[in-house]
């Protein structure tokens, strides 16, 4: 890395926690004058000294040993248009990826200095790319079940997947995507990572974009950015990706016990055996259900994707992963798709699955985080009232407003 990248950083982390040059002077036991000429790049920095600043500046080394934040907007949007170059055709869309982006790299800097802690990191799973889809579908099904359990879920329903990849440590938001576009998975240094999705699609498929992304910071380590498309669609990682989100959002044995509940999708005739304790022998007997009472039909499919959140067409081919259907009546089931939107429209359930985000909403979940965070920091005085009100101008927050709000929290 070169001088004077580092030095600037080091202003910058300086001027960030409000501290004069005499103050981390005294701190780390040099002169004035040497925190002067490290940054203006006339005097290397001792590894020892790098250390403390880091500790004071509430940064990690490499966070230091990264460019400055005028280059980071710059880097990681141009590192996603390499991939969605669609974006330079849509200018609403490029708009509020940038402004998403922007709002990120503001997230990072300010939980640097208000984070005493270190900052959560997803995990990942050391498992092999996949050969085949039928490679890629076991092990999707596998990492589903496992991050389930780790995160604590069991079998229900995941209500709010948004909250659920944000306490993952990732950046979540929907935003507007060009059209054929789903999702975008971004992992880069200056926002560590990010996951989009598009909000022009209906809420059951953003849902299942943000699941589908998620399993690329999972399954995905080497890959810095994926864009989810109509064009990749058949590749081995997105059938994965996919494989995934149907799992972790409609679990195995949760789907097991939703169609026990129904007393839908079994066999209509099982055999069953008691002990006689008396005579301690087996008594065989065979428990028959009246005929077609376990067929699974529209009304079922659209209750079990408005239980789960998902849109009609990704139960009925979870079902028929699950074996619980058959190829004809997965068919059959997909012909009658409008009786099951007609149903939930009539109990008043539809705008769950199809309704849209609200124009205007784009990044509200990122908005929030930060909104948190910059209160926080200005109520420690580790950020300046001018600062402050340069953030309200990201956020779309009137800067009186943002000022009032973080005066009353000190």
């Amino acid at each position: 890395m070169k001088p004077p990248r580092l030095s600037d950083s080091l202003r910058n982390a300086r001027e960030s926690r409000g501290l004069s040059q005499r103050a981390v002077a005294e701190e780390i036991g040099v002169p004035r004058t040497a925190i002067t000429q490290i940054e203006n790049g006339n005097r290397k920095v001792s590894t020892l000294e790098l250390s403390k600043l880091a500790h004071l500046y509430r940064h990690t080394i490499q966070d230091l040993l990264n460019v400055d934040t005028a280059q980071e907007s710059e880097n990681v949007f141009a590192a996603v248009v390499r991939y969605a170059p669609e974006l330079h055709q849509d200018s609403e869309a490029q708009t509020q990826v940038e402004h998403c982006l922007e709002l990120c790299i503001e997230g990072v800097r300010l939980k640097r200095i208000v984070m005493s802690k270190d900052r959560l990191i997803p995990p990942t799973y050391d498992i092999s790319a996949p050969r085949s889809v039928g490679e890629a579908v076991l092990q999707a099904e596998n990492v589903a079940e496992q991050e389930r359990r780790r995160i604590g879920f069991g079998h229900a329903p995941i209500v709010d997947i948004s909250s659920v990849i944000a306490q993952q440590g990732i950046w979540v938001s929907s935003v507007e995507l060009p059209d054929g576009m789903s999702g975008v998975f971004v992992r880069h240094p200056d926002i560590h990572e990010l996951i989009l999705a598009n909000s022009r699609h209906f809420r059951s498929r953003v849902r299942f974009s943000l699941a589908h992304e998620y399993a690329h910071s999972l399954l995905d380590p080497n890959h810095e950015i994926r864009v989810s498309s109509t064009q990749n669609s058949s590749e081995l990682t997105e059938c994965r990706a996919n494989a995934f989100a149907a799992s972790f959002l409609m679990p195995k044995n949760g789907v097991f016990e939703a169609l026990q509940r129904f007393n839908k999708g079994f066999s209509t005739r099982h055999e069953q055996s008691v002990f006689d304790v008396a005579g301690e022998a087996q008594i065989d007997c065979e428990i028959r259900i009246p005929s077609g009472s376990q067929q699974i039909n529209h009304k079922d499919i659209a209750t079990l994707a408005h239980h789960y959140g998902v849109s009609y067409q990704v139960v009925v081919f979870r079902l028929k992963g699950l074996r619980y259907i058959s190829s004809p009546e997965s068919a059959h089931l997909l012909d009658q798709e409008r009786y099951g939107l007609e149903y939930l429209k009539e109990l008043k359930m539809l705008e769950d699955l199809e309704g849209t985000e609200q124009k205007g909403r784009e990044a509200l979940e990122i908005q929030r985080e930060v909104t948190h965070l910059a209160i926080e920091a200005y109520r420690r005085e580790l950020i300046s009232r001018g600062h402050l009100l340069e953030l309200a101008k990201l956020l779309g927050i009137s800067g009186q407003v943002l000022v009032r709000l973080a005066d009353a929290a000190r």
